[in-house]
């Protein structure tokens, strides 16, 4: 890793990333793609050393309170954080001035920072989301090698559940010929239905490559699928959406079973319960036990 002053950090939805780039290693990682500009490795992670100043100023500066987003880009709980607790000043500093905070991760450490988490929210507001992709734990540790396992991150989302956290599952990406299947789909949703997560953010059944992304996907694909690199040239291209054969089968269920369990699965609803904070926000359980 390497450190360097920015020149800011909030962005115009009020969101930031601490760090730039990610050793989780994810091979269907968005993020690592060019038009992000990164000018270092990806793992070369790049922290932004003086983020609690800039964000203090930045608080300073609002007229009104809002929800400060983190993790859109680069997890913010990942392996550097653990000694640098950059993220855990920056939100000391949401609690002390009273604003919302949601947080999006893949990682267990984020339960470091609970009794924090839960100050905001009793303040103001506080969402955390937890990407989860696939239920089977070994096919797990090769999509995403460096990084909890799902069933470690459903326990956090049991945890947060239990101390009053809401949290929303993003079901993203859905790897076309890999985890396009009802097994997984349904494994996942139970596990989701068992946490009590408020929802599930889903764009449909599959991913999106671009350039410099798609190279390392297709590289992972040699390595842990052969043949399959091949399968997705012959289906796909080089188009930047790939939808699973699946998708209109597995969306179907998919909404059939969040309307079963009151879970929410409009993506829009979803975005607008994340950014919306309550002028008199009184804590309250989402579901009952």
């Amino acid at each position: 890793m390497h450190f360097v002053d920015a020149k800011g950090i909030l962005s115009a939805q009020n969101g930031m990333n601490v760090y730039r780039g990610c050793t989780h290693g994810c091979i269907y990682c968005d993020s690592r793609s060019k038009c992000y500009g990164f000018t270092h490795d990806f793992e070369d992670v790049e922290v932004k050393q003086n983020a609690p100043e800039l964000l203090e100023r930045a608080l300073r500066s609002k007229r009104k309170k809002c929800m400060i987003g983190t993790g859109a880009m680069c997890d913010p709980y990942m392996h550097c954080e653990e000694s640098l607790k950059i993220t855990q000043k920056c939100l000391e500093l949401l609690e002390r001035y009273g604003f919302g905070a949601t947080v999006h991760t893949k990682s267990d450490k984020i339960l470091r920072d609970l009794d924090l988490l839960k100050r905001i929210h009793e303040k103001a507001k506080c969402v955390v989301q937890m990407t989860l992709t696939t239920h089977d734990e070994a096919l797990c540790a090769i999509l995403e090698p460096n990084v909890c396992t799902t069933a470690r991150r459903v326990e956090v989302l049991r945890i947060l559940h239990e101390n009053g956290i809401p949290t929303i599952v993003w079901l993203s990406p859905v790897l076309p010929f890999i985890n396009d299947t009802k097994e997984n789909l349904e494994g996942i949703l139970n596990e989701c239905i068992r946490a009590k997560v408020y929802g599930i953010i889903c764009f449909g059944m599959g991913v999106t490559l671009r350039e410099g992304d798609r190279e390392y996907f297709y590289a992972a694909l040699d390595k842990h699928f052969p043949g399959m690199r091949q399968r997705y040239h012959h289906k796909y291209g080089y188009a930047y959406e790939l939808k699973s054969d699946r998708n209109e089968e597995l969306m179907k269920l998919y909404r059939r079973i969040c309307e079963k369990n009151g879970i929410v699965y409009d993506v829009g609803a979803c975005f607008q319960y994340l950014h919306a904070f309550p002028e008199k926000y009184e804590q309250m359980t989402l579901f009952s036990d």
